[in-house]
Parts: C-alpha cells; structure tokens; sequence
C-alpha cells in the first residue's frame, strides 16, 4: 500500500491491538469511536500510538452520525471490525440486531451512497457463519447477506475476511484459552465440556498479518478470504497443551459441562484460496502461539 487513508472500526478491539501498530506504518489511519471516548485516553497500546492516529467520533447504529464520520475520514479504504457480541455470544438478539446488522448497512451506506469515494470495505466475519449456534453468529451473517447482496447487485467493494479460532494475548478474558490459561497459572482444575470440537486456532499476529493483505488487494466484490491455517485441533488436546506447558498443578475436566448445542463439530479454513488471493498464509503453529500466549500473561 502506498499510504491510503483507511478507517478502522472497533479499534479498541482485541484484532485490532495487534493490528494498528503495523497498519499505521503502511497507511493514514483514522479510528470511528464513540463519544464516550472524546477525551479520554485510549487503552493500551493504542495509547502509544495516539499522535499517529486521526479519530472521528460516531456511532454505527445511527446512521447519520456514521455519514459524518466517514465525511470527515474520507477513507479509500474501510476496517470494519466493530461487532457486538465477540465474547458474549448469547446477548439480546435486539442488541445484535442494532449493532451488527443495523451498524453494518449504516456503514455500507456511508461509505457508498452520495458520491464517497471508497474503494474497499474490508467486512470481519466469523467462520460460525455456515451453521450459526448463536445469537452472535446469526447476525454476522445476517450482516454478511446484506454485503454479499449489495456487491452482486450493485458492485459496491465490499469484501469479507473470515476469521476462524482467534487466540492471543489480549483476548477478553472470559474467552476458552485465557480462562484456560488463568485456571492453569492458579493450580486450578478447569470445567469444560468434552472438548471434541475440531477448531482452527489462528494467533492474532496472523490475523493482523492476513487483514493487511485484504487490505493491499483489490478483491471483486463479494471475495471472502477466509483467515485459518486450514489445520485442526481439538479443543480439549489445545487446553490440554495450556496446562502441559504451564506445569502448575490442576488439570482440565472434559465434560464437566455440558456442551452446546448446534455448534459444529469441525471448522477448518481454506487456506490455499486466501494464499493464491492475497500471497498470505498463517505462519505461526498453535504451540509457538500457545507459548507466545503464556509468556504475554506472565508479563502482565
């Protein structure tokens, strides 16, 4: 990318922590916030990285608050990572609905309609998607219809990256792996159901690494990317690898509770397909991000 002024939503979110202090060294980075943040000091790091970021204030669930925001960004290219529901995915389906559908055509419309000039908006998507088992997933693809439908019918640069088990330091701490992990730090046994879901665990330093290669390709419009490493681990074997490298004493309990419905049993992502559409790939296997995990939490 040669410096393109890109707007990023959900700045304050985990991905997005460990993506702006690469992004912000290839582009003009602006931040969509809400009010509540005018004046207040980011969180870590983003702190740091204050002087190097432009902020417009808004709120995606109102639609004119968002037009002025992306008016006074004037982004070639937009992040949208803003969801409600990441860590709590059995919220209200109201809120869900305001949030992530409502926010994501709100934004749409901004950044398309009366003559704006953006030339990608790049869509977080969930791989829970397929088959959702939650309040959460349903709306992301709810949300993902309605993008899908305006680039076929009116080609509007929208693009999805879908992102598959994301695990790394920073992670809301309720989380399976962070509250894995702080249960093995304390010696402690840790209730879990049976743990036979197949899931690709992808490190947040990979996903950072896959959104800035959507977001320095032009995609047709409707592309999903999908960000995995195409490889699988049960969850039970990667709670285990916590407690194997922590050595503190406690153990994991598979089964102790109870396991939830409709959730799919294996999520594997195509990797060869974001490799050949965008020349990225994960390089970081789930142990070296389990240890880079670890050594995060000990520092904290």
């Amino acid at each position: 990318m040669s410096r393109p002024r890109v707007l990023v939503t959900g700045a304050t979110g985990f991905v997005a922590r460990a993506l702006l202090p690469t992004l912000v060294e290839r582009a003009d980075v602006t931040l969509l916030l809400l009010e509540e943040y005018a004046g207040a000091p980011l969180p870590a790091p983003l702190a740091t990285l204050r002087p190097r970021l432009d902020v417009v204030y808004g709120d995606l669930r109102n639609f004119a608050l968002t037009a002025r925001a992306v008016r006074q960004a004037r982004p070639e290219r937009v992040l949208h990572l803003a969801a409600a529901g990441v860590s709590d995915p059995f919220l209200e389906p109201r809120l869900a609905l305001s949030h992530n559908v409502a926010g994501t055509l709100n934004l749409l419309r901004a950044c398309f309609e009366g003559g704006q000039a953006t030339r990608q908006l790049v869509v977080a998507r969930t791989s829970a998607e397929h088959a959702p088992p939650n309040v959460y997933a349903a709306s992301k693809a709810a949300a993902w219809a309605f993008c899908a439908m305006y680039a076929r019918v009116a080609a509007w640069p929208i693009v999805g990256a879908m992102i598959f088990q994301a695990y790394g330091p920073g992670q809301p701490a309720t989380l399976l792996l962070p509250a894995a992990l702080r249960a093995a730090l304390a010696g402690q046994d840790f209730p879990m159901t049976d743990g036979r879901q197949e899931k690709d665990w992808i490190a947040v330093e990979d996903i950072a690494a896959g959104l800035l290669a959507i977001l320095a390709s032009d995609l047709p419009p409707g592309t999903t990317v999908e960000l995995g490493t195409g490889q699988t681990t049960p969850v039970r074997a990667a709670v285990e690898r916590v407690y194997a490298r922590v050595g503190r004493g406690g153990r994991p309990l598979p089964g102790a509770l109870p396991s939830r419905p409709g959730e799919a049993q294996r999520q594997a992502a195509a990797a060869a397909p974001a490799e050949a559409l965008t020349g990225w790939r994960a390089r970081i296997p789930l142990d070296e991000g389990l240890d880079r995990l670890i050594a995060a939490e000990a520092k904290s």
